[in-house]
């Protein structure tokens, strides 16, 4: 059994039994924590909508808490009680149990894989089909090729729970990026991220032709806060 709460944006807390996983998180009020559990924060990039210093005072309340920040988030800016971990794309590591793999952001930092004792969670970051009408026919080229190269290396994971983006400012391009990973990964559920606060998301997804043989797997987020009970 795992507990998935949205906390906002790109911001989800998933618990097991042994620890939770806080990816991405910025804003928000978290639930209540159980202090005796282990702790992993996530950053999977600097931008301010993913990661910000605030995240280091949950020192203050767990006692066996790792930091797994991606490369291009200044550490040495932040006290490091041996309880940071930096990792660039490309690599994997073990922090509390879990095997962390990332993989390199077409937009900056990485995305993660993260493996527990019995589930595999995917966390985008800014890895996303970011099919931005204003820019190049190379630009578009360069996103799309990026995008679907990262997201084949996943084809032979079996991913439970994935948090992909799906940014209405993309227009009609906003769901490209979901459906390359959901046609090509063994996904069990996915939720949508990265929708600034645009719930309607939820529903424009279900009428979506291209989402029809997966969208029962398509958590439907309809305020911060909410939580999901997952086998």
């Amino acid at each position: 059994m795992m507990k998935v709460t949205y906390i906002g944006h790109s911001g989800f807390l998933t618990e097991d039994e042994n620890r939770y996983c806080l990816f991405d998180y910025y804003r928000g009020s978290l639930p209540a924590l159980d202090t005796g559990k282990k702790m992993l924060v996530f950053a999977s990039h600097a931008h301010h909508d993913h990661f910000q210093p605030d995240i280091f005072r949950l020192r203050e309340q767990f006692s066996d808490i790792r930091y797994i920040l991606s490369s291009d988030i200044p550490a040495d800016r932040y006290e490091d009680r041996g309880d940071i971990i930096v990792m660039a794309p490309n690599e994997e590591r073990t922090a509390s149990g879990c095997r962390v793999r990332t993989l390199r952001s077409n937009d900056q930092g990485v995305a993660w894989l993260v493996k527990t004792e019995t589930k595999t969670i995917y966390h985008a970051g800014d890895l996303n089909w970011w099919d931005w009408e204003e820019e190049s026919d190379v630009f578009r080229k360069v996103i799309r090729r990026t995008y679907q190269s990262e997201i084949n290396k996943l084809q032979q994971e079996h991913i439970d729970i994935a948090f992909v983006p799906v940014d209405p400012r993309l227009g009609r391009a906003y769901c490209l990026g979901l459906d390359w990973f959901m046609k090509r990964t063994d996904t069990e559920v996915v939720f949508p991220m990265h929708f600034w606060e645009n719930f309607e998301i939820s529903d424009r997804l279900m009428l979506e032709p291209c989402t029809e043989d997966y969208r029962d797997r398509i958590q439907r987020i309809e305020r911060e806060g909410q939580s999901f009970e997952l086998e």
